[in-house]
Formats: C-alpha cells, structure tokens, sequence
C-alpha cells in the first residue's frame, strides 16, 4: 500500500489559444482586418468584458488528474468535458494499492482511523481476489479514497466554468485543493482568460 498526495498535469495545452479566439471573434463583426501580432490579449480582455464567451470555446485543453474516487465523482458531473479513467472494473490492485491523502489528514486519531480503514479494505480486496473474484467484483470493497487517474479534456468555457465552481468556498476541501494547483497552470499558460478567476 502507499499514500500519495493528488497532482495533475497537462496533456494538451492549448495552442495558440489568444490568436484562435480573436480569429474566431473577429468573425463574428467582420473585422479580421484589425487583426496584429498583439491584438490578441486585448480582444480577449473586451470579449470577457461583455460577457461573449462563446468565441473562447473554439480552444480547448487536456489535464490528466491523480486523485481519488469521490473526486473524480464530482469532475464527471461537468458533462461537456471529454473522461478516460481508470477503471477499477479491469485494472487489478492485487500487486499495489495506492490512495489519495486527504488534505485535512492532521496525523493524529482521525488520520489513524482513516489509515486503518485503507489497510482493510486493501485487506479484502486481496482476500477476495485469492478467493476468485475477479477485479470488477473485488472492487466492491474499494474506499473514495482510491488513487484514480482521469484525463480531462474541455473548451476553455467550460474550464472556467469548472474552476468558478471547484475552486470556491462551497467545494469539496479534496476538489478545491486540487482544482486551485490546476487553475494556476492556466493562469500560466494563459492569464487573460483566467487570472479573473
């Protein structure tokens, strides 16, 4: 067994995201003309403005998350992303289990009873599978706090959209801790569209 902290990563960063939204805009009022080699980031600052976010969903990124079970219950929820997850159905743990620390593990008496309660279900699955269940059966044993991987695939919109919801107050504390470390990579990559944020 082995307790790992959730992370994410980049699969596909956007790609020439400013020029593709102001390219994509410009359509819409027939002034490709203005067009610059730095017009870009200010047509996409007036376009947030005014509330015309459509024209930002013409690009889109991938970020491949680790993290547990009952987060990825909540990503999936924000239906016009794109999902490959791993799959407790065909994926067997019997060589080594891993789980996610939750972020408000104190390492005290609570740390403790969740630790045990990793430690017996790895137990079981283990049981279950020397016993001829197979993984998708075994897996009925398996806690939230499973370490999964899950690729995310989503327009710039919807991104948005997923951090305004995940990173505030209201989220889950596993959820947000991990949605706030991934709105900083877009903050890097693209700091227009999301330092608002």
């Amino acid at each position: 067994m082995k307790i790992i902290n959730q992370k994410c990563e980049w699969m596909q960063k956007p790609k020439l995201a400013l020029e593709m939204i102001e390219l994509s805009g410009r359509t819409c009022y027939k002034s490709e003309d203005k067009i610059t080699s730095d017009s870009s980031q200010t047509f996409v600052k007036n376009i947030l403005k005014r509330g015309h976010e459509s024209v930002i969903e013409h690009v889109s990124a991938s970020v491949k998350f680790i993290t547990n079970r009952g987060v990825t219950h909540e990503l999936v929820r924000h239906r016009l992303c794109a999902f490959s997850q791993e799959s407790t159905r065909y994926v067997d743990y019997q060589k080594e289990m891993e789980f996610i620390e939750p972020i408000w593990g104190d390492g005290g008496k609570t740390y403790n009873v969740w630790k045990s309660s990793i430690i017996q279900a790895e137990d079981n699955y283990n049981k279950l599978r020397s016993l001829g269940w197979r993984p998708e059966q075994a897996r009925e044993v398996l806690p939230n706090s499973l370490k999964t991987e899950i690729v995310v695939t989503a327009n710039l919109r919807e991104w948005r959209h997923i951090f305004k919801l995940r990173t505030s107050k209201a989220a889950h504390p596993q959820i947000r801790y991990l949605m706030k470390d991934c709105l900083k990579m877009f903050q890097l990559e693209i700091p227009v569209l999301f330092n608002d944020i």
